[in-house]
């Protein structure tokens, strides 16, 4: 069987360190209210008001978000659980 390289990519290393450092929370304001939600929630409710307010641009730009979007996609295929929980293991032994 032929093993078949990825392209090699340029990856910026301010985009390496944006993830490392990427928060666990979100806080989020309205209404004089504040709150924290997942750092992945497109939207939230506002506990005052009721109202639903966006947390994503979704704009013609990328987001750092959505570069986690992508990961959790790859994440979801068939066969990675078993290298996902490799690789998790390796990180925590190199910690």
């Amino acid at each position: 069987m032929a093993t078949v390289a990825s392209p090699p990519i340029n990856v910026p290393s301010d985009l390496v360190d944006a993830i490392r450092s990427f928060p666990s929370e979100r806080v989020v304001e309205h209404c004089g209210t504040r709150w924290s939600v997942s750092p992945f929630d497109i939207y939230a409710t506002c506990p005052k008001c009721r109202a639903e307010v966006k947390l994503r641009a979704f704009s013609g730009c990328a987001e750092i978000e959505d570069v986690f979007d992508a990961v959790f996609e790859w994440m979801n295929q068939p066969k990675t659980e078993q290298l996902i929980r490799d690789r998790q293991r390796a990180i925590g032994n190199d910690a």
